[in-house]
């Protein structure tokens, strides 16, 4: 079963960047689609992106879009998440989550409860502030 571990987060000035990293163990990492969610004090969890396993398609939310970028190294078994351009609202805990059978990346990011993943990492935060 795989397990995943989130890195990478900090405190940064609005505008600021940071790169994400999601190291899973147990299992290959190209086996799953692998989706990066992030949840804010009072506000429940959203999707933020999400990269396929099978031909590295990405889904990003409409708050990331030209902001965030998905990647993901096989060979390394990590997905990473860059984040540029950073604003206050992106200041939340974020989290890696796999999931190994999922119709597309958009359904993972969108609408797929979140018991149904096959695992979470315990998540990073990152904290914009001034």
């Amino acid at each position: 079963q795989v397990q995943v571990v989130e890195s990478g987060g900090g405190l940064v000035q609005p505008g600021g960047s940071l790169r994400l990293s999601c190291a899973a163990s147990g299992a290959s990492i190209e086996r799953y689609t692998i989706g990066w969610f992030r949840q804010a004090p009072g506000k429940e969890r959203e999707g933020v992106s999400c990269i396929s396993s099978s031909d590295s398609s990405t889904f990003y939310g409409d708050s990331v879009k030209g902001r965030f970028t998905i990647s993901r190294d096989n060979a390394k078994n990590t997905v990473y998440l860059q984040l540029n351009s950073l604003t206050l609202e992106d200041t939340a805990v974020y989290y890696c989550a796999a999931l190994k059978k999922v119709p597309s990346v958009q359904v993972m990011c969108v609408w797929t409860p979140l018991e149904m993943f096959d695992a979470w990492g315990q998540g990073t935060l990152v904290n914009v502030s001034r």
